[in-house]
């Protein structure tokens, strides 16, 4: 709460944020009642996620997304909150913020963007630090994506992000590079690849090692995606489970310039 405090806002915490079912945060009942109240309060301008949320592609059948088209709010959140993003955004016309959540501690290059995207509503992104190109070139579109086994498990269902002429910002943890392989496989099979103006891969941290395979590298991996694909796609960008993160307006327009390894979001 303390860093919603830091701008100026009043935390208001859900009824049941404390249970917890097993690996569960709640049933799904309670987690719904929870978001449906905040998104059909009139009181309420934001929804900062306090986690990740494993289980949000649980609530999707059962969000009030007439309660977010009457009032439009500001949604932010990462990891498996990618499945509101992708199910909330479309729905109600809306911009939502992949961007840190509310119990961790900003760092100032965190703070930076959040406050950029967020209070002053200008450029939160830019250059990528420690971009690498793995395919030149210039490409604008729509920013969609988040989580990659989130997006893989949304393939094939009604809240599947729209990927024609989009730019997939990506990201994942805890998984071995031939997990996302298969994943980035199912994006390919189920067409979205084939549909982008371009990619922006986030960090994949946390890669485990698994002994019973030879190793791959993820470079590897992420540049073969690249010549497949044919669109300009930059590599490690401030995205995904690290502490400097950009907060990314998804659902708003931007430029990828992969030369110049930057993404910079239009007005």
């Amino acid at each position: 709460m303390s860093s919603a405090r830091e701008f100026g806002w009043e935390p208001l915490v859900g009824d049941y944020v404390l249970e917890h079912d097993g690996y569960l945060a709640g049933s799904d009942d309670h987690r719904l009642a929870d978001l449906n109240r905040f998104s059909s309060d009139e009181s309420i301008d934001a929804i900062w996620c306090i986690r990740g949320g494993y289980g949000a592609l649980r609530l999707l059948h059962g969000i009030d997304y007439d309660a977010w088209r009457r009032r439009p709010k500001t949604l932010i959140g990462y990891s498996d909150i990618t499945a509101l993003h992708s199910a909330i955004g479309p729905r109600a016309d809306l911009v939502t913020f992949h961007g840190p959540t509310a119990r961790g501690t900003l760092t100032d290059f965190s703070r930076a963007s959040f406050r950029a995207a967020l209070i002053e509503r200008e450029q939160s992104c830019g250059i990528a630090p420690d971009g690498v190109t793995l395919r030149g070139g210039r490409a604008r579109g729509r920013l969609v994506g988040g989580n990659l086994a989130l997006l893989a498990s949304l393939c094939g269902t009604p809240y599947a992000p729209r990927y024609d002429g989009a730019i997939l910002v990506v990201e994942d943890v805890n998984e071995a590079v031939y997990r996302l392989d298969r994943m980035f496989t199912q994006l390919r099979h189920a067409g979205a690849l084939d549909r982008l103006a371009g990619i922006a891969f986030g960090r994949f941290t946390d890669i485990p090692v698994d002994e019973g395979y030879e190793a791959r590298p993820l470079d590897s991996l992420l540049a073969e995606i690249a010549a497949e694909v044919g669109v300009p796609c930059l590599a490690n960008i401030p995205l995904g489970h690290i502490a400097d993160q950009w907060t990314v307006p998804l659902g708003a327009v931007a430029e990828l310039d992969a030369d110049t390894k930057t993404l910079n979001v239009l007005p």
